[in-house]
Order: C-alpha cells, then sequence, then structure tokens
C-alpha cells in the first residue's frame, strides 16, 4: 500500500488523503491530491512531466517539481540548486511522514486489504493534524475560557 498526502506548505496539515495498491505510480494519484486553491504545486520527480494535469486542475498554480535527469541528459548545476531548494518545502511533507511512522506507528499495514489500511490511514491522518494543531486549539479554548 501507498499513502498519498496534499499538504498546505504553510500550516503543515494534511488536506487530502489517497490509498493506493503499491504498484500504482505517485504521478497517476497526483490529480487527487489537489483541491483547487493552491497557488504552488511543490513535488518529487516522480510528478515530473504533470503539467498539463495541473494546467487543467489548478490553472492558476505554478508549477515546483523537481526535474528529472537521466543519462543522456544530467542535471546542470544551476538545475541541482533548484532542486535542492524545492527539496527543502517538500521536507514539510516528509516530516508528517515521520510523525505517522515513529509517534503513530504506522509503518507496516496492519489489516488485509487496501479498504480497511486505507480507512486506518485516514484516522492516522486525521491524529497529525490534531497533534500539530494541538497548540493552537489550545490557545482558542483557554481564550474562550476566560
Amino acid at each position: 500500500m501507498k499513502a498519498h498526502i496534499g499538504v498546505d506548505s504553510k500550516t503543515k496539515l494534511i488536506h487530502s488523503i489517497a490509498a493506493t495498491a503499491a504498484n500504482v505510480h505517485d504521478s497517476q494519484i497526483m490529480e487527487d491530491l489537489l483541491h483547487g486553491e493552491e497557488t504552488r504545486v511543490w513535488g518529487d520527480s516522480a510528478y515530473t512531466g504533470q503539467q498539463e494535469m495541473i494546467k487543467k486542475t489548478v490553472p492558476h498554480a505554478k508549477d515546483f517539481t523537481n526535474k528529472k535527469g537521466n543519462r543522456h541528459h544530467a542535471l546542470t548545476e544551476a538545475e541541482r540548486a533548484k532542486n535542492r531548494n524545492k527539496s527543502k518545502v517538500r521536507a514539510k511533507v516528509e516530516h508528517l511522514f515521520h510523525i505517522m511512522k515513529r509517534q503513530f506507528g504506522f509503518t507496516k499495514v496492519r489489516y488485509r486489504g487496501l479498504e480497511k489500511n486505507a480507512h486506518h490511514l485516514f484516522v492516522n491522518c486525521a491524529l497529525i493534524n490534531l497533534a500539530l494543531s494541538k497548540k493552537k486549539l489550545m490557545r482558542i479554548a483557554q481564550a474562550q475560557c476566560a
């Protein structure tokens, strides 16, 4: 099973989730991860070549996916530097996977079947959003009590 998540880069909250079989490529599920209000789309090199789909789904968003090199056309130093800067923003998504695996123990699927494991993933992502919003929610609760 693969977990695909869409994350707001400012708040680091998960806004969309998709669970697929492990043999489904990341680029096939990208359209489900976009909500339509994005101004920028960040992605690793697995999402390279999805500019048309991004323009169709989110016409005002800029594409900030990493460029991919190959053995016939290596990346230039400037392209590698741009990829490093893009990866700094994408690290916010990887941080959520770290929380999912280490804090909530979601390292292996627990059930047999994609649907049950997908439900487990959805609950896990909701808990991650609550954990990340804990301080903000506590401030709101204290302000209402005062």
